[in-house]
C-alpha cells in the first residue's frame, strides 16, 4: 500500500475543501484561506494543492454548469474523498497525541 504524506498547506487546502463541503472551488479556497491565514496567498499554490491532493485520491472534482458571468467556462468543485477524511482524521490524531505532551510550563 502507498503511503501518502499531507504537506501544511496541503493540509489546509484539504481542510477548507471539506469545511466548504460542496461549494469549494479555486477561487472561494483561496478567498477562505487568505481569510482563516490573514495573508495573501497565490491561486497558483491553490491551484497545485489541489491537484496533488485528487493525484493522491483525497479529493474528487466535478464541473459546474456553464455561466455566462465566467465567459463561458465551467467552475470546477472539490469535494474531499473517504481517503481524504481518514488523513485529515490521522493529522488529527497525531497533531492532538503530540500536543498533549507538552508539559504544564508557566511563562509568567
Amino acid at each position: 500500500m502507498i503511503q501518502h504524506t499531507l504537506g501544511e498547506f496541503e493540509e489546509l487546502v484539504l481542510l477548507m475543501v471539506a469545511a466548504l463541503h460542496d461549494e469549494a472551488y479555486g477561487v472561494i479556497i483561496l478567498e477562505n484561506l487568505e481569510e482563516r491565514l490573514k495573508k495573501k496567498v497565490n491561486i497558483s499554490a491553490v491551484h497545485m494543492a489541489l491537484k496533488r491532493l485528487s493525484d493522491k485520491g483525497f479529493l474528487q472534482s466535478r464541473y459546474g454548469g456553464i455561466t455566462t458571468d465566467r465567459g463561458g467556462r465551467r467552475k470546477k468543485y472539490y469535494s474531499i474523498t473517504a481517503l481524504g477524511k481518514r488523513m485529515l482524521d490521522h493529522q488529527y490524531s497525531l497533531r492532538t497525541s503530540i500536543y498533549k505532551q507538552i508539559p504544564k510550563i508557566s511563562f509568567g
